[in-house]
């Protein structure tokens, strides 16, 4: 066998084409089933239930990751084994869980016949499949259907195709559902402690931010003069400006704030740094988590941020180019 790179090019893109069709048929045809499917999952979230997902063959480990990117955002779901099913694993469904039973053509034994032992938990079951007239979907209470033209695999025989838009159509809806509920990066990080993904996720302004000589802190009575070589020590971009009798944040005078300045005349290094300063900068707390902070940078389009304590002292400041050192952007 010759493996040709014209002929192994042509022949990989012609299959990533068949796959980019499927899905655009996928997403043309969601409608009101999509949309029920979704409240469905909305319900049995809100009263407490699960998500049962099954499947044969190659649609077992798409219905296994389905699962589990619903358990990353919080919604509990299960992989359930379509033969063990009917041996015993039947124990961990419950009345009022929503099962989702993943078939390409809606017509595999093992599938068809878990419906009725499902119905008789009082399980309402999801027809996660591409063929809409399928036994499947016929006894069904929803459907969430897939769309593809034809597989990639020039045999005909091997899923290709139908478990890529199955696939999608899953993370489709996981997504969904994500939004609704509102979930926030930092609700995310309490379902995934482990692994550089945790670590990032978890991380506490504490544990990024700048601090003692890095940190320039002066009072707001003092000249310009005196924040530029505070900032000019530190090495950093800004300074923090504070309140002499209590030490409360006042104000920051950042290198763009310095540079503005210098338009007030050649004097201006002797007058107060009040007068320039930024007041009322963006701050955020000592403890929040680290991607709070990374959404302030994004949101404002700011080069540095004031950390400060119940106190309203600064403690400490972010520098943005700090950020790609901790691999949060």
């Amino acid at each position: 066998m010759v493996l040709k790179i014209k002929s192994v090019l042509g022949r990989a893109r012609s299959c990533l084409k068949i796959e980019q069709d499927a899905l655009q048929a996928t997403s043309r045809s969601l409608g009101a089933e999509f949309v029920a499917t979704a409240r469905a999952v909305e319900r049995a979230q809100r009263a407490g239930r699960k998500l049962i997902f099954t499947g044969v063959g190659k649609n077992a480990p798409i219905a296994q990751k389905i699962a589990a990117t619903f358990n990353s955002t919080g919604v509990a779901s299960y992989f359930l084994d379509a033969t063990q099913a009917l041996h015993g694993d039947l124990g961990l469904v419950e009345e009022g869980d929503l099962a989702f039973l993943l078939s390409n053509s809606g017509q595999s034994e093992e599938i068809v016949r878990l419906i009725p032992a499902l119905k008789r938990f009082g399980v309402r079951i999801v027809a996660f499949t591409s063929n809409p007239a399928s036994d499947l979907a016929r006894h069904a209470d929803l459907q969430l259907s897939f769309r593809v033209p034809r597989e990639a695999c020039p045999l005909k025989l091997a899923p290709t195709a139908s478990t890529t838009a199955a696939l999608a159509l899953g993370d489709a809806l996981a997504m969904v559902i994500l939004e609704a509920r509102g979930l926030t990066r930092a609700d995310f990080a309490k379902y995934h402690p482990a692994g550089n993904l945790g670590r990032i996720l978890l991380l506490r302004v504490k544990d990024i931010m700048r601090t003692g000589e890095r940190l320039p802190i002066l009072g707001d009575h003092l000249s310009t003069q005196d924040a530029i070589l505070a900032m000019t020590q530190a090495r950093s971009g800004s300074v923090a400006l504070v309140a002499r009798k209590t030490g409360r944040l006042t104000g920051i005078l950042t290198d763009g704030d310095f540079r503005r300045s210098a338009l007030a005349g050649t004097a201006f290094l002797r007058q107060p740094v009040s007068r320039f300063m930024t007041r009322t900068p963006k701050v955020i707390h000592e403890q929040a988590l680290a991607v709070e902070a990374v959404r302030l940078f994004e949101a404002h389009a700011i080069d540095d941020l004031i950390v400060v304590n119940r106190r309203g002292q600064p403690v400490g400041l972010i520098d943005g180019q700090d950020l790609p050192r901790f691999k949060m952007v």
